[in-house]
């Protein structure tokens, strides 16, 4: 789960007036838990947000295939093979079934699809990034994958049934990606010295961009209270990006490695570790496509699209004859 706050609507929607007790019905069940499902009433805004929390999501999801699946022919053995297959398998069905919740509200899945391919839509940040080392994909399990859980979780309870119940299996899986992650840092961590030397390397790279996956700190976060108050958002950014170093300072502890901040200190009277500051010059050049691989990721997941065309037509066709069959 890669939800972060990247994308900002182009332009002002029309206001337009909605009747006052269905908005006082629609806050009164959100208020009181309860899912909003897809044929019930909802203010625009609150569809709009949805529409672009979820396909972000769903395109996060799938993008994030590629810094992974050209170590799967590079994989130091068939277990890891088998084990970066699966995770990369899983991926796609992440995107499938947050392509789908967001087709509830709406939302075709060719107009998503385009506005990712014209750059119009965002992805997580973490995606535009190289994977240069097989170290880099254990990090991407345990801190990628990590911190996605952390915002994820929450997400079980988010206030939209669909994207509710999809985000259990997802979850339950993101979990899997993130203890063999970890497993594969173990493993290497406490191998030869190079591979010690491959896993600090990983670590140096990967822990800035991960913390800066909850997106924009809270008071550059306009997006985040009315979320929050229509429960789609159960945390803040910051709560979240605070939570997620808490848990993984230790793990990297553990690992024997270090954490490449030089502020990180532990807060007896706050009972957190406090942090340096994060570079967000940086994270906003990536969100507007100047990453290290942007171009190259869009590229692939446009060729993948074209390529495929093929598949779309004949599955369409036979639709049709099988409508048309049923219909005889």
């Amino acid at each position: 789960m890669y939800t972060t706050e990247l994308q900002k609507s182009d332009s002002k929607p029309v206001a337009i007036k909605e009747p006052q007790e269905l908005i006082d019905a629609f806050e009164a069940r959100v208020a009181a838990d309860a899912f909003i499902e897809p044929k019930d009433w909802m203010p625009d805004a609150y569809r709009r947000t949805l529409i672009r929390q979820i396909s972000q999501h769903a395109h996060s999801e799938i993008v994030g295939m590629l810094p992974e699946g050209n170590w799967i022919t590079r994989a130091p053995s068939l277990k890891r093979k088998t084990i970066l297959l699966a995770k990369v398998q899983d991926e796609a069905g992440h995107g499938l079934y947050l392509y789908s919740a967001a087709e509830t509200l709406g939302a075709s899945r060719e107009e998503m699809i385009d506005a990712l391919h014209s750059g119009k839509a965002k992805y997580s940040t973490i995606f535009n990034y190289p994977t240069l080392t097989w170290a880099d994909i254990g990090a991407i399990g345990w801190l990628v994958d990590g911190a996605a859980i952390m915002n994820q979780v929450p997400l079980q309870r988010t206030s939209y049934g669909p994207y509710a119940r999809a985000m259990v299996r997802v979850c339950k899986e993101e979990s899997f990606h993130q203890r063999q992650g970890y497993d594969a840092l173990i493993v290497m961590s406490n191998g030869t010295d190079e591979q010690k030397a491959m896993v600090q390397d990983a670590i140096d790279r990967w822990w800035w961009p991960a913390i800066m996956m909850f997106g924009p700190p809270d008071d550059n976060s306009p997006n985040s209270a009315q979320s929050i108050r229509w429960r789609i958002k159960r945390e803040t950014n910051d709560e979240l990006r605070q939570k997620f170093i808490d848990a993984t300072v230790p793990q990297v502890h553990l690992l024997g490695m270090k954490v490449p901040d030089p502020d990180l200190k532990w807060n007896e009277e706050r009972g957190h570790y406090d942090y340096g500051a994060l570079d967000w010059d940086e994270f906003y050049a990536v969100v507007r496509g100047e990453g290290p691989t942007a171009k190259e990721r869009m590229e692939a997941r446009r060729k993948a699209w074209d390529d495929g065309a093929w598949v779309r037509e004949a599955a369409d066709a036979h639709e049709a004859r099988r409508r048309l069959k049923a219909a005889a």
